[in-house]
């Protein structure tokens, strides 16, 4: 089971890239596979689920303890991210459209993936994944308002506030519960304990499904989108260019030791695109700007974790 997991997590990149392409070709070619975004939740819930699976639940009381190490999340992800992402959107074409899909990925710390990939970086993987409901409530607490402040209102009273709850209860709540009751359950019964296990391995299976219905669903209507996802990528480039640095700075500002550092700076890098997409289909006209906006930089980010698990643990 253990080799099982390794090899997922050492080829975890070359799964998502496969279900990206296995999605878009089915997208293409199946005139039904619009009909996937109704399985878009079921699937987000599932990854998350694995995800505060891989929780230690039990220890995240105690981890609120390391004070340094959130503020220094915190204010990579919530301070310097935001007034960055401010000044970027600036480049693009004055498309509310076009801006608000980007912000919502840039302005959202990703709390899936960037686990492992910490983990491959040599990065203190355990204790940002300790962070992730934190870092997950704070994200939808704050994006309403710094949509309305860097936006303005025509454009943030378009994103309704019924999403995010409803993320909020079936994305967060609901997962990050049944995780809890899981581990309460394997922690008193052995046999249990070993048959779940295999709920170990579920991370990067459940990551690629969420990327295959995505792309399945979206590409249908892809055509429309492409000049909206062109000039989106040039700022997700310089974006992920910048990121790294602000977290080591952030990090060192607040005196971290290496592998600490090195989960910031990860945490900075990568965004929340997968987890954001439901708020991207329910606003109104959105599709399929948004998700192909909001998937773009999925695929950037990608591309840059060879650079990032080379360069990240040099910069500390």
């Amino acid at each position: 089971m253990e080799k099982l997991r390794s090899a997922l997590d050492a080829r975890q990149v070359t799964i998502y890239f496969l279900a990206i392409i296995g999605g878009a070709a089915f997208g293409l070619t199946t005139p039904a596979a619009s009909s996937f975004e109704r399985v878009i939740n079921p699937a987000l819930a599932l990854m998350l689920f694995a995800t505060f699976f891989q929780v230690p639940l039990a220890e995240i009381a105690a981890a609120f303890r390391n004070v340094r190490f959130i503020a220094a999340l915190v204010a990579a992800n919530f301070v310097a991210m935001p007034a960055i992402s401010a000044g970027l959107i600036q480049l693009l074409p004055e498309d509310p459209m076009l801006r608000l899909g980007v912000l919502f990925v840039l302005l959202t710390p990703c709390i899936d993936y960037v686990i492992t990939f910490t983990h491959l970086g040599r990065g203190n993987a355990r204790a940002l994944l300790a962070m992730t409901p934190m870092l997950l409530v704070l994200q939808m607490l704050l994006l309403p308002a710094y949509l309305n402040f860097m936006l303005g209102s025509e454009v943030s009273n378009i994103v309704a506030a019924g999403p995010f709850l409803h993320a909020f209860i079936w994305l967060i709540a609901v997962p990050l519960v049944l995780a809890a009751v899981v581990q309460a359950l394997m922690r008193r019964n052995e046999k249990l304990a070993k048959a779940g296990r295999v709920l170990d391995l579920l991370p990067v299976p459940a990551t690629a499904f969420v990327l295959f219905v995505v792309l399945a669903s979206v590409m249908p209507q892809i055509g429309l989108a492409q000049r909206a996802a062109l000039h989106a990528a040039p700022i997700y480039i310089v974006f992920a260019l910048i990121a790294p640095l602000i977290g080591k700075l952030a990090a060192g500002l607040m005196r971290l030791d290496a592998i600490s550092a090195r989960a910031v700076s990860f945490s900075a890098s990568y965004r929340n695109s997968l987890v954001i997409l439901p708020l991207a289909f329910a606003v109104p006209g959105g599709v399929p700007l948004l998700p192909a906006v909001i998937l773009t930089q999925t695929i950037v980010e990608l591309c840059f974790l060879p650079v990032y698990v080379r360069l990240i643990p040099r910069l500390s």
